[in-house]
């Protein structure tokens, strides 16, 4: 980097707004990758609140961005100020509404993991503590159970019991689900089940009614449940196509066209599927962006009418990849969550685990 860029980048820090940008000596020639800057004052907490660990993020037909946490990792001093599990916040960072937590009639998560809102406004909530985790303030439960509510909090379905979960062949219960979203088309709810089971599961999203499910590739998924999670597998490096089972399914999404996107965290990779579980294509984001992105934790797709690009959170960056050819296109420097959201205009919304950076708002810039 030359002397004139290094004192750019120093100057635009001190004034508070950090410009993230994309590079890749692959972008093919008007692909118009869109540029972010970080929004620093995005959004307005509540003084009177703490966030405890930031879990997941989502985004409603209004452009209303809700946020999940986690008020039981707040240290002991910091725990009085908790602020409910779940955050209403609109576009501009204006707090709304909050709400969450245990109440009669079902059974919130031990550790709270993935938040969606679907084209109803109804919330959907999962969790992924384990049996052997043994974290402080948390029940030593498997939480094997999606939750349904309305956008004030108010609880409409279980999907599944808690400590109840028989594995990848049980149709009634999850096993630790880290992600959902339904499919307005179908009325379909799609699982990522998760950290112990290693599958795709669809149910009814009116009546919770079993509906299929398939694991990597469209293989039947086998049993490996290990808590905590097992360290990462490394990338091949011989072209072959993986394993043939999904590792943390940590992630999914479904487009407009109706393909099934699914996060393969510790594998590294996203694979494609049609709505009835049929295997498409896949890539490695490690390969694809060597000794950079590590995982394939979080994605998100475009909200343009196509859905042209996907962005894919690994290892401190954001790959922008082509939908289509699945080919990487750029990446968003620095930056990077547990979960990801995008709103209407294409602005992109990071849950960040630890650290106390709390919820940011990167808000597009145009076309690269």
């Amino acid at each position: 980097m030359g002397l004139k860029a290094v004192v750019r980048v120093i100057c635009l820090s001190v004034l508070g707004v950090y410009l993230l940008t994309w590079q890749t000596s692959a972008q093919p020639p008007g692909t118009d990758v869109p540029t972010f800057v970080l929004d620093q004052a995005w959004p307005n907490i509540p003084a009177k609140w703490k966030l405890g660990d930031l879990s997941s993020v989502a985004v409603d037909t209004q452009d209303h961005v809700w946020v999940l946490h986690r008020p039981r990792t707040l240290t002991p001093p910091d725990s009085t100020m908790a602020a409910p599990p779940v955050l209403e916040f609109d576009a501009a960072g204006n707090f709304l509404q909050a709400w969450g937590g245990p109440g009669p009639g079902y059974e919130w998560p031990e550790r709270e993991h993935g938040i969606h809102v679907d084209h109803t406004g109804h919330i959907w909530i999962g969790g992924n503590n384990c049996v052997g985790r043994n974290l402080p303030g948390l029940k030593n439960v498997s939480d094997d159970q999606l939750l349904k509510f309305t956008r004030t909090g108010k609880f409409v379905m279980q999907i599944g019991r808690s400590n109840q979960s028989g594995g990848n062949s049980d149709t009634r219960n999850l096993r630790q689900p880290s992600d959902a979203v339904v499919y307005p088309k179908t009325n379909e709810v799609f699982v990522a089940d998760g950290y112990a089971n290693r599958r795709v599961i669809v149910f009814d999203a009116n009546t919770g009614a079993f509906k299929r499910m398939w694991g990597a590739f469209g293989n039947r998924p086998v049993d490996h449940h290990v808590c905590p999670p097992p360290n990462p597998a490394p990338v091949p490096d011989d072209g072959s196509r993986g394993s043939e089972q999904f590792d943390i399914v940590h992630v999914i999404r479904v487009s407009n066209d109706g393909l099934v996107y699914v996060g393969d965290r510790e594998n590294k990779r996203v694979q494609v599927f049609t709505v009835d579980g049929k295997f498409l294509n896949q890539v490695f984001i490690a390969r694809d962006m060597p000794k950079v992105s590590r995982t394939a934790g979080a994605l998100v797709l475009s909200s343009d009418p196509a859905q042209r690009f996907l962005y894919v959170v690994g290892g401190g960056q954001i790959a922008v990849l082509d939908r289509k050819t699945l080919q990487t296109v750029g990446s968003i420097k620095g930056s990077g969550g547990h979960h990801i959201a995008i709103d209407s205009k294409g602005n992109i919304y990071l849950a960040n685990m630890g650290g106390g950076r709390g919820p940011q708002k990167l808000v597009r810039k145009g076309p690269g």
